[in-house]
């Protein structure tokens, strides 16, 4: 008979904590999730189909590399998990090119990093070994890359932890699910139901205290609720701002060295996809890299949506924190106009729908996603472990290489569940 005398309480309702809770509830456990916001999904954020033509992401919406659990959830959802393929293409401010996957200082950059035996920070790594005038590109497409792709700081990044990453073209295997990630949260959140498993919306966690081998939970303007343990699955910035038990807070210290990134992402539909029109190689064009304010975009290829989503990650998304949604919006237009020197008047008028977030501003995220420092392997293993009644769990703690990823969060979850469920 399963042992239902346990309380566990989840804190957050992301992609992590709905994998634990589903996990426990199905090994009998009774869970609660408490959520801060008034929907499942943390940084999974689904758009309304009726604004973009489809359900678009305001937050996550790549699948990277294999991911096998998040693949294996998708088929278990019926959903489809589709490769996307495209064309690279960058402006370097005065003309455009199609990049190669292959480009010529991948072999240099390959060479130097595969000897690497001691971790250096990125930028020490692109000092030491690529310091000279002649290395100015290859130091720029590098940093772009850590800043762009891993939302991290090169002066803090571990070179180890991106190795992977560089020996696999950082973009080499893309893909999307059919119809968003909000199919794979509205799967979870009804299987959890279905489990048996209790979901609070508007609930913000402020403290967690022990007492007589109980935890009591306090959320701002609400009753505390009482559990036998607890996992907490919110993004690292808000682990300073809920008290914990002394254990608990010492433990917690460790999440100082992980890297914890940001991301403005800006969504902006046209009544036609005027690039295309403009210049016929653009018809595959999936990535647009260059300098400008909003330095990356992307596009709906293979499907024919006519939007562009723009994005600007890492440390330089600190330089556009004053703007408000339309500000960045605006921002994003006025890229690409410099990108495509057309007036930024006739890109406004071809605009149907429009959304951008800066995640550093979302008060129940207060960043992206998380990157590897020198320090974070250790910090991950002592974070991970089930050592005490408050359990640490979500994307930053992944080991594997895909870390601040969905599915490095699905995984860590499924990770903690049977940590508690083998104990």
């Amino acid at each position: 008979m399963s042992d239902t005398s346990e309380h566990i309480v989840i804190v957050g309702a992301g992609a992590a904590g709905l994998m634990a809770a589903r996990e426990l509830a199905r090994g009998g456990k009774q869970v609660t999730i408490l959520e801060a916001r008034d929907r499942c999904g943390g940084r999974i954020h689904p758009l309304p189909a009726s604004e973009f033509g489809y359900p678009a992401d305001a937050g996550a919406e790549f699948v990277h590399g294999e991911a096998p659990v998040t693949r294996g959830l998708a088929r278990e959802a019926g959903l489809t998990v589709r490769t996307i393929g495209g064309a690279q293409w960058s402006f370097d401010g005065t003309g455009f090119s199609r990049e190669n996957p292959r480009d010529p200082h991948d072999a240099r950059l390959h060479a130097a990093v595969k000897d690497l035996a001691d971790d250096l920070t990125v930028a020490d790594f692109l000092r030491q070994h690529f310091g000279g005038p002649d290395d100015a590109r290859l130091r720029h497409a590098v940093e772009r890359m850590v800043e762009g792709y891993d939302a991290a700081d090169p002066e803090r990044a571990s070179t180890l932890a991106l190795r992977d990453e560089w020996m696999n073209d950082g973009h080499a295997m893309q893909a999307r699910i059919d119809g968003g990630y909000g199919g794979l949260i509205d799967f979870l959140e009804t299987g959890c139901r279905k489990s048996g498993v209790a979901i609070h919306f508007g609930a913000v966690v402020t403290a967690i205290e022990e007492s007589d081998g109980k935890l009591a939970i306090r959320s701002a303007g609400g009753a505390a609720q009482s559990c036998d343990r607890m996992v907490l699955t919110v993004p690292l910035p808000l682990l300073r701002e809920i008290t914990l038990p002394a254990t608990a807070r010492a433990k917690a210290a460790a999440a100082d060295d992980i890297g914890f990134g940001s991301v403005i992402k800006i969504l902006l539909r046209f009544a036609r996809p005027w690039w295309r029109e403009r210049r016929e190689e653009f018809s595959d064009m999936l990535f647009l890299l260059s300098d400008e304010t909003i330095p990356v975009w992307w596009t709906r290829q293979p499907d024919r949506h006519p939007v562009l989503t723009g994005w600007l990650g890492g440390p330089r998304t600190a330089e556009l924190s004053h703007l408000d949604p339309q500000g960045l919006i605006d921002a994003g237009i006025s890229s690409l106009a410099a990108i495509f020197r057309i007036p930024r008047q006739e890109i406004a008028r071809e605009l149907m729908a429009a959304a951008a977030a800066n995640w550093a501003h979302d008060p129940f995220a207060r960043g992206a996603y998380s990157w590897a420092t020198l320090r974070t392997r250790a910090a991950q293993e002592r974070l991970a472990r089930a050592d005490g009644p408050v359990l640490f769990s979500g994307e930053a703690l992944y080991r594997g290489r895909d870390m601040g990823t969905v599915e490095a969060a699905l995984a860590s979850g499924a990770e903690t569940a049977g940590l508690i469920l083998r104990g």
